[in-house]
């Protein structure tokens, strides 16, 4: 259990000096007007709420939860960190780790590590800020945690392999973040144009980087997975991952 949770630490740590500076994005503050920052914090605190209840019951199922929910809200905090300015979007680009969250830890609790992870870089990063949180949550938190979640079993469910199931939901994951906080930029701030050529705007100045990045994201994720499920195959028969009695090694 020792080695397995130092191992996992070196991950959280070392996966930003491989991750180059880049990912999936938050909306900077003052950004969206007021009934907008509005809507979308309501749209959040339901998801958050449910979140806390899953990590509340998971816990006092599973003793090693917290320690794993712990390092994992780390992982997130510590590569969301990195901004890259995207000046002609008003926003910015950074690693995200919402998908590995979610698969190992289930799309609540990952909400929840998430919401926290920006709620810190709004207050002593200024990455992001207070009153596009919310809208951030959903975008971050929300869109990317369900996406790489249901993906990812989905994947599974077809007997597609750890490694292309993994790449597959956080490569998805990474862009549907991206495509949701365009949406909430263009239906903010389109005024009587386009909403739609505003939110094609967006979508093109982050493809630079948004699309090789998935792609990325996917096989560091894919690779991390099965780092984890290798080193501690009843983690993954715990939450469904694997089918292998423990010590028998990951199923790939």
């Amino acid at each position: 259990m020792k080695r397995f949770f130092f191992a996992l630490t070196l991950f959280v740590f070392f996966s930003p000096a491989i991750i180059p500076r880049a990912e999936a994005m938050h909306i900077a503050e003052g950004i969206l007007p007021a009934q907008w920052a509005v809507f979308w914090y309501v749209i959040a605190i339901p998801f958050i709420a449910y979140g806390l209840r899953d990590i509340r019951r998971r816990s006092q199922e599973n003793p090693e939860y917290k320690a794993l929910l712990g390092l994992i809200g780390a992982a997130v905090f510590i590569v969301s960190s990195m901004p890259v300015p995207v000046p002609i979007a008003g926003t910015c680009s950074h690693p995200a780790g919402t998908a590995l969250a979610a698969i190992l830890l289930g799309p609540g609790p990952a909400i929840v590590v998430s919401s926290i992870a920006l709620l810190f870089h709004a207050l002593f990063m200024a990455h992001g800020g207070l009153t596009t949180l919310g809208a951030n949550v959903v975008a971050l938190g929300v869109v990317g945690s369900f996406t790489g979640w249901f993906l990812f079993y989905g994947a599974r469910k077809i007997n597609l392999p750890l490694f292309a199931a993994a790449f597959v939901a956080a490569m998805i994951a990474q862009w549907a973040t991206y495509a949701t906080t365009a949406f909430e930029m263009a239906l903010a701030l389109h005024g009587d144009g386009s909403m739609t050529a505003i939110f094609l705007a967006i979508i093109a100045a982050f493809m630079p980087t948004q699309v090789p990045l998935g792609v990325l994201e996917g096989v560091l994720t894919g690779l991390a997975i099965t780092f984890v499920l290798a080193r501690k195959p009843e983690l993954g028969k715990s939450i469904g991952l694997l089918k292998t009695p423990a010590g028998a090694g990951a199923e790939q």
